[in-house]
């Protein structure tokens, strides 16, 4: 096959990698998953590999674009659905997926975040075509709720073939093996890291005769929107002198809104609306306090850019959270508004021994994408080292994952393989254009857009 042939070539000849990486969150959409393929992608490009990204159409950004170090984007013509999501097709996305793995002579396919429709379609196809794949998942889900339940069981899907799976911390690692059935051998963890060049302390120390406390996030219940409406009052009521920036737009903007009005605080609670990326570090620099309230969390990059700026972080005791930061760099409370309030009271008593170039010099020497770059290679070639197994092989997976989801697994990926075997006939590919390879100078900093 096709793929086996790339795959020995790297074996042999101990070549680049050749990534595609998948996922419906890419630019110009702006997240923690966003950032995290845009970065990990510039620093594998800067240590000589080949990587493609492939993600749905946004807005007219349609087609192939080239981004910062020649990093190529396949902005394919589906619409988003629902969050981004593109509508499952099932096998909708072979052909072009097809194309692109021939076209670029892609050895590994690298698909992010479990909610993304298009990233489980092309782990499907790509091992139906005889591709190693890798999952790398940014979240938490729950086991209890209707929508997490047929989460995971989709997770399940995907999971029971792929090669190798990355989580983004510890705890993130469990609760994706307990979903996923996944074997733990098969899971590494890989942190986020931050642009340590882009987030940056101010150059002149603020005034500490006004406390300020920045919020940055998508106000959604799931960030914890809710808890800021109760604690943002008390903590104004106890500190005359404290006030508030709110960065970030969503359903629950309204009920912040209202208490604003309803307790009279216009003046001190500032609200922004969304804030573009390359905006948030002028956001951070102008407070004292990063206040995260998130309800779940499995890694939180916000909290990594507030704190390489300079910000001392008050934060609920949720997923991940605890492995983000030192004990001394972040103060942790339960998600419940009164804990919150005190977390809050105790980050403003230690806020005099806070130094914010010190912080930061110390986040440069904790994360940094050129580390998570590297520790990814790692995984990638544990993932090419493995053997390939014949579909029958693959298909006794399936089965095991339920007496009857199991069954309709086997009937999903038979159909796959059996269109596929289709289009090698009708286009075989021998007769798809192979791309010529290029490589453009790199600076030394790959984190910098």
């Amino acid at each position: 096959m096709y793929a086996e042939k790339v795959n020995s070539m790297m074996g042999e000849q101990k070549e680049r990698f050749r990534i595609l990486m998948v996922s419906d969150f890419f630019y110009p959409n702006f997240g923690g998953v966003e950032n995290h393929i845009y970065y990990l992608a510039q620093c594998l490009i800067k240590l000589g590999h080949k990587v493609v990204v492939m993600t749905h159409a946004y807005g007219n950004r349609s087609g192939v674009r080239y981004m910062t170090g020649g990093l190529k984007v396949y902005y394919i013509p589906w619409t988003p659905f629902v969050m981004q999501n593109t509508l499952p097709t099932f096998y909708g996305t072979l052909p072009i997926i097809r194309t692109i793995l021939v076209r670029e002579k892609i050895s590994l396919v690298h698909g992010h975040q479990a909610f993304s429709t298009l990233c489980h379609e092309a782990l499907m196809h790509a091992r139906t075509m005889g591709y190693k794949a890798v999952f790398t998942d940014h979240s938490l889900y729950g086991f209890s709720d209707v929508g997490s339940i047929h989460m995971n069981k989709v997770l399940q899907f995907t999971l029971a073939d792929v090669t190798q799976a990355i989580c983004v911390s510890h705890t993130s690692k469990e609760n994706t093996v307990l979903r996923s059935g996944l074997l733990l051998e098969k899971v590494f963890v890989i942190p986020n890291a931050v642009d340590t060049a882009m987030f940056k302390p101010a150059a002149k120390r603020l005034s500490r005769d006004e406390i300020v406390i920045v919020v940055i996030s998508r106000l959604v219940y799931r960030k914890g929107a809710d808890l800021l409406v109760e604690v943002i009052p008390e903590v104004c009521r106890l500190y005359p002198f404290v006030c508030f920036i709110v960065g970030g737009d969503g359903p629950k903007r309204v009920r912040l809104e209202e208490m604003r009005e309803k307790h009279s605080l216009q003046d001190r609670v500032e609200m922004l609306g969304a804030v573009p990326h390359a905006q948030v570090r002028s956001v951070l620099v102008s407070g004292h306090i990063f206040l995260n309230s998130s309800l779940t969390e499995a890694f939180c990059i916000a909290i990594l850019e507030a704190a390489s700026c300079g910000l001392l972080t008050v934060s609920t005791r949720v997923g991940g959270v605890p492995e983000v930061l030192p004990d001394d760099m972040i103060v942790l409370a339960e998600p419940d508004p009164g804990d919150m309030v005190h977390a809050i009271k105790k980050a403003i008593s230690i806020l005099p021994m806070i130094d914010p170039q010190v912080m930061h010099n110390r986040m440069k020497g904790l994360y940094d994408w050129h580390d998570v770059a590297k520790r990814t290679e790692i995984v990638y070639d544990h993932t090419l080292k493995c053997t390939n197994q014949s579909l029958l092989e693959r298909l006794s997976r399936y089965l095991s994952c339920g007496s009857w989801a199991g069954k309709l697994f086997c009937l999903v990926m038979i159909i796959d393989f059996l269109l596929w075997r289709l289009l090698q006939l009708w286009q075989p590919a021998e007769r798809i254009e192979e791309v010529p390879d290029f490589t453009m100078f790199h600076d030394e900093d790959c984190s910098r857009p």
